[in-house]
């Protein structure tokens, strides 16, 4: 197969000796400024993801095409993100699949959009933000390009007053009060669907609950991920010293009884 080359508006990761990484927008002209140098943008363009430049200090530089989890740790953000540990689990349970219908709110960066885009939903947002709503759209189209804006529709609604649409397949939710979401989405889901919230505090994993309970949700779970990685290093090999542990809660329920 023949590779990619770099192209003038393509994302691309800068990673030095020390594994640091640094997500750069390619633009004819351009420099990237680092306390270790600088490397001029034409020098990354028309080469290929695995390319090794020297800066004008000469410290050495490796190019590579963003990964999706590797993006949303770097993209330019206005609100907090849900982080890449937990991305991937809150696909699995809510059981993404392409043509899906899902409801976000809200959908503040567009980090947990552009994970469910790139498993092939279709996804109607609701945000109170414009500042977020553009950034999240924004962030959508650099990742994903132009057509993945066409299976993306953010709203500026308040999900707490209501769900705009109805015979959803899912509802995600990154929201202070998920439970004043869920008498709607109650009414928008079809039968058999699934909603999903993140919480960062147990209480409001509780509430949330409680009102699953009072609206004909069932099969309510709630889960914790916490991510713990290891030192190897030939026979050298124990666990890191730091892990990344509480970042949220994932409650998930499935809609028997609208």
């Amino acid at each position: 197969m023949t590779a990619r080359p770099f192209a003038d508006g393509d994302q691309v990761l800068l990673v030095d000796r020390k594994q640091r990484r640094y997500l750069v927008p390619l633009q004819a002209g351009s420099e990237f400024h680092s306390h270790t140098g600088v490397i001029a943008h034409d020098d990354i363009l028309g080469a290929t993801e695995g390319v090794v430049l020297r800066s004008s200090r000469g410290s050495l530089f490796t190019a590579f095409r963003p990964t999706l989890a590797e993006y949303v740790l770097k993209m330019p953000r206005g609100a907090q993100v849900i982080y890449p540990k937990d991305l991937g689990p809150l696909l699995m349970l809510a059981d993404v699949f392409p043509g899906a219908r899902v409801l976000e709110s809200g959908v503040g960066s567009g980090a947990l959009s552009m994970t469910l885009l790139r498993a092939g939903a279709e996804v109607v947002g609701h945000e109170i933000r414009d500042d977020f709503a553009a950034r999240a759209v924004a962030n959508v189209e650099t990742m994903l390009g132009a057509e993945a804006l066409g299976r993306y529709d953010v709203q500026m609604r308040n999900a707490y007053e209501g769900i705009h649409g109805d015979d959803y397949d899912r509802v995600v939710l990154d929201l202070p009060e998920p439970w004043q979401v869920v008498p709607h989405a109650a009414t928008s889901l079809r039968a058999g669907g699934i909603i999903v919230a993140y919480t960062p505090s147990i209480v409001q994993a509780t509430r949330f609950r409680s009102a699953l309970d009072d609206h004909g949700f069932r099969f309510a779970e709630t889960v914790e991920v916490l991510n713990r990685s290891w030192h190897v290093d030939g026979d050298a090999v124990r666990p890191d010293h730091r892990m990344v542990a509480h970042t949220a809660f994932l409650t998930h329920a499935r809609l028997l009884e609208p």
